[in-house]
């Protein structure tokens, strides 16, 4: 009973080093924020004025969307590189459904949802049952979903827009100063935050995560939680879409191309682990936040766009190095523990062969 007492202390201690790495890493990411913000302030007088603040933001939500449901995949443990696909297909089957075939406008819109929730269920029984890497079957559907968008478009911008996306797009709040964009992104955030850290799927998306074995032996339905986040990944990519389509007025084959490596680079700046079972909803805002305040910082500073590549893959490759140091301090950790736990449970019986071999 104390042997199980010490035990269960050193998994507590080496969680709560985990946690304390965790939480460096987001203070670390609060302070990196506040340093840029400075700089820029200094830099240009441009920046702390309310309306570049709340063009920071309204630049924010689509990328904060889209990017909460990418952190449902990695924290299974998958990755999902079809999101900027399917934010092109989204966007012209939404538009082009209503403009080229005549569909009422809510119908292109739910076929556009429904074909982001099919590509998820594809993605999730390609790694479940198949045992496909959810990087190649991923990579696949972004070629097949670019594909398709440019084929029903014709590799051209479908215009112009039906009202209810012009509408939407220019909707604002509070006497015209805040984009409806923002309280929705900021919705879906706090629903996801109380998904994760609040309710028993949040907790078995954690679970799967850290260890699927253990998970299934756990009773729980590893496959069918992995499946879902597939799918959530997928919702939230055609509703990027279409907000993006409101926002640019445009059914376009080319608009989030390219975008699943900065969705990617938000949720494991945040502290979302590669490995999976490790990250929040709060950690992939403040890596939205970061990359943004970048982006912006370029178009402040007259810096060629293409430095906004250069640092997004500069901060991808410095998270990822910091995610592999914390995967194995924390796998040493628990080999020291297990060596531990071993040797106390073979000194007792060791005494007890040699009483018995006195007698």
């Amino acid at each position: 009973m104390r042997r199980q007492r010490r035990l269960r202390f050193k998994m507590n201690i080496i969680r709560s080093l985990g946690d304390a790495l965790r939480r460096m890493q987001v203070q670390g990411l609060l302070f990196a924020i506040l340093l840029l913000g400075i700089i820029l302030s200094f830099a240009s007088s441009s920046f702390l004025t309310g309306t570049n603040i709340i063009n920071i933001l309204y630049q924010s939500t689509i990328l904060a969307v889209v990017a909460i449901g990418q952190t449902f995949v990695i924290l299974v443990g998958g990755i999902d590189l079809s999101v900027g696909s399917l934010i092109a297909l989204s966007s012209v089957l939404s538009v082009g459904l209503a403009v080229k075939l005549g569909l009422p406008v809510w119908l292109s819109i739910l076929i556009a949802l429904l074909v982001g929730v099919a590509f998820g269920i594809f993605h999730g029984l390609a790694v479940t049952k198949l045992k496909m890497p959810p990087l190649i079957v991923t990579l696949a559907s972004l070629s097949l979903a670019s594909g398709l968008a440019y084929v029903f478009s014709g590799g051209k911008n479908i215009i112009p827009v039906p009202d209810i996306f012009e509408t939407v797009g220019n909707a604002q709040l509070f006497g015209d100063k805040i984009p409806v964009f923002i309280p929705f992104a900021l919705a879906v955030a706090l629903i996801s935050y109380f998904v994760l850290s609040k309710t028993s799927f949040g907790r078995m998306i954690y679970a799967v995560g850290g260890n699927k074995t253990a998970s299934r032996l756990a009773g729980i339905p590893a496959d069918r939680i992995i499946i879902i986040a597939f799918v959530i990944s997928g919702l939230s990519a055609v509703i990027g879409g279409l907000m993006m389509t409101a926002r640019l007025q445009s059914g376009s084959p080319i608009i989030g191309v390219g975008m699943e490596l900065t969705v990617i680079a938000a949720a494991v700046i945040g502290g979302t682990s590669l490995f999976g079972g490790q990250g929040n909803v709060i950690g992939t805002l403040l890596g939205v936040i970061l990359l943004t305040l970048a982006s912006n910082a370029i178009v402040l500073l007259a810096i060629p766009p293409n430095y906004d590549k250069v640092f997004t893959g500069v901060v991808i490759a410095l998270a990822a190095a910091l995610d592999i140091y914390r995967q194995r301090k924390s796998t040493r950790n628990m080999t020291r523990l297990h060596k531990h736990a071993s040797n106390r449970s073979v000194l007792p019986d060791k005494k007890q062969a040699t009483k018995e071999q006195g007698a």
